[in-house]
């Protein structure tokens, strides 16, 4: 999994430039009739707000990536690309920080409402935590620092940051819609809209979708103000709903009765949902702020297993896939005469995260509160796990040169930062498995086994399911007893439907989106609220970590962003509640149907450059 957008921070690298799209000319369609394509993932979409804490996944991510719009997003070098062609973003104070952003297209949803201010203030209310505690965003770095409302215009907002964010850049107020999102906290004033999108659907007639379309203006004009008038009057009722909504109500698995749930604002348009099968998107018509995409329309299967994939794509049922290898996928992939191959390393890293709330076996309250003592336990079980045993049978079959990773916040292709925290964050203590180690810190705790480890990890997953199986003979030795709690969909990430992890241990992996410095505090700060635990799962929590990732957030100077770095990277390793294990090899397939396809080392991973991809003999013009 990636876990969602929200990654932002999550390893640091050095910043890229910052370079500038659009070439200025009138739109032009360039997709092709009756042209599709299959893709592949390993998990299947059931959330269309991929903003929020419950909808956090790369599955929906992926799609959402397809069906929105953004002010900048990174090519594959990677840089920072601005969107010129949608709007401009600019900082017009430094002290205090202050960025200005306009919607200079001509910009609407999938149901022909302009994208305006009310859909960006809409954001900033759901992420900054600021305004009502029923929406509970993935993350909230950035928006969090903008503390006093927003002032709006005419397709325009304006951010005054209570402190000078390091990641401005990478602060995108554009989300779900704001008269959507209304619509489904307040269902019965979109009724009119409904009737109107059941007569088109019905019909399929393009004078139905002009009636349904005027209706939902008529109906946007009204909502987006009243979406306005409550986040700028603070209308608690109001808020709340729309919290609710905008938090749970874009969950789903078939395609959704009402349109208010899946409007887009990009260069395709939902259009079909099998649960547990796939999701299927089509052309908009009415996109004309961007490069246009090629096919008309795009399917991803959910095929959990690489073989099946990659059986599916040889025989033509599927032109691109990208998963989680083994070296015998690797090979089955070579053998496919009609595939191109493309590996690398990507900006994920698998890891092992021990929940310390939830009454098992890592939590003090299990032991009367005793922290040292459960402390001893977390850290006893770390020492079993083989991580160079899991590099060295499962990844360096795909990457000769693949190592144990040794850090949470940095990657290792961070030349520079890397080494100085390895150094320093105590990860020298896990070099090694440790059995009788191990079996000393329990005896010294006075914890007899056998321990029981509800361990999850996403059934279907070959690779994972291989880690497990090392994973739980190793911990055997020292007493421990894994319990095999795998599932195919993640409901620990979802804090309405398990607010506290019932799992003992997790294992899954951070997916890096972007090149931000700071945004970490997101997985690893303190949360009161379970509701607002963004991507901490396990209940981490070190004060003097959070201290360190918040001031990192606001700190510009390269040494003093290292010295942070190392001091919350040692909080991180002291508390034994997480395990990196390595970094991901990367394997991108894609059948000689298409062309352009190119790979990715951050999320979105191969869709970064969906609207490239090219129908072969097509070509571009």
């Amino acid at each position: 999994m990636k876990i969602a957008r929200l990654m932002a921070g999550v390893g640091v690298v050095a910043a890229g430039a910052l370079v500038l799209s659009g070439c200025g000319n009138p739109y032009q369609s360039e997709v092709v009739e009756g042209t599709e394509i299959t893709t592949a993932y390993n998990s299947g979409f059931f959330h269309f707000n991929d903003d929020s804490s419950a909808g956090n996944n790369t599955a929906n991510g992926n799609v959402k990536y397809m069906t929105d719009t953004t002010f900048a997003y990174y090519n594959n070098t990677p840089e920072l690309v601005r969107n010129t062609d949608f709007g401009e973003y600019e900082q017009v104070s430094e002290d205090p920080l202050t960025v200005k952003y306009t919607i200079t297209a001509d910009a609407v949803w999938s149901d022909g409402v302009p994208i305006d201010e009310a859909d960006m203030l809409l954001q900033w209310a759901a992420m900054s935590g600021n305004v009502n505690d029923a929406f509970s965003p993935a993350a909230s770095t950035g928006y969090s620092l903008v503390t006093e409302t927003p002032e709006t215009g005419d397709k325009e907002i304006t951010f005054v940051y209570d402190e000078p964010y390091v990641d401005w850049e990478l602060v995108g107020p554009l989300g779900v819609s704001a008269h959507g999102t209304y619509a489904l906290a307040f269902p019965d004033e979109y009724s009119d809209v409904q009737a109107a999108y059941d007569t088109w659907k019905e019909s399929g007639e393009e004078g139905d979708f002009t009636a349904y379309s005027d209706a939902a203006k008529e109906f946007a004009e009204t909502a987006k103000e009243k979406v306005v008038t409550a986040i700028t009057d603070g209308d608690e009722e109001t808020l709340a709903a729309l919290g609710d909504a905008w938090s749970n109500e874009y969950g789903y698995t078939t395609l959704p009765d009402s349109p208010a749930a899946a409007l887009t604002s990009g260069p395709y348009i939902v259009d079909d949902i099998v649960e547990d099968q796939y999701i299927s998107i089509a052309a908009n018509p009415l996109f004309t702020w961007g490069p246009s995409p090629k096919f008309e329309k795009i399917t991803i299967r959910t095929i959990a297993d690489s073989t099946t994939a990659l059986q599916a794509l040889e025989s033509g049922e599927l032109d691109i896939w990208s998963g989680q290898p083994t070296a015998d996928i690797l090979q089955l992939a070579n053998d496919i005469d009609t595939a191109t191959v493309q590996t690398g390393v990507q900006a994920s890293h698998e890891h092992v995260d021990l929940t310390v709330n939830n009454g098992g076996p890592f939590d003090p309250a299990t032991y009367g509160g005793d922290e040292a003592k459960a402390l001893a336990v977390r850290q006893a079980f770390l020492k079993t796990v083989p991580r160079q045993e899991i590099v060295d049978k499962i990844i360096k079959p795909l990457n000769p040169e693949a190592e144990v990773r040794n850090t949470n916040l940095v990657s290792q292709a961070d030349v520079e930062r890397y080494p100085i925290l390895t150094e320093t964050n105590g990860s020298a203590d896990y070099a090694e498995v440790d059995i009788e180690g191990a079996k000393a810190l329990l005896a010294e705790a006075g914890v007899t086994g056998p321990v029981e480890v509800g361990f999850w990890y996403p059934e279907g997953n070959v690779r994972r399911g291989q880690e497990y199986e090392l994973i739980a003979a190793s911990a055997a030795l020292a007493g421990f007893q894994l319990v095999d709690e795998s599932e195919p969909d993640w409901v620990f990430t979802d804090p309405a439907a398990e607010p506290i992890n019932p799992h003992d241990a997790t294992l899954f992996a951070w997916s890096q989106t972007s090149l931000a410095v700071g945004g970490s505090d997101q997985i690893y700060a303190c949360y009161d609220d379970p509701m607002a635990k963004g991507g901490n799962y396990n209940a981490f929590c070190d004060e003097e970590v959070t201290e360190a990732l918040h001031t990192l957030n606001v700190t510009s100077d390269y040494d003093a962003q290292t010295d942070l770095l190392e001091q919350a990277e040692a909080g991180i390793w002291a508390s034994a509640t997480t395990l990196p294990i390595f970094q991901f090899p990367g394997l991108l397939v894609n059948s000689d149907k298409v062309t352009e396809v190119k790979e990715m080392p951050l999320s979105p991973d191969y869709f970064w450059n969906f609207w490239e991809w090219t129908p072969a003999g097509a070509g571009a013009e």
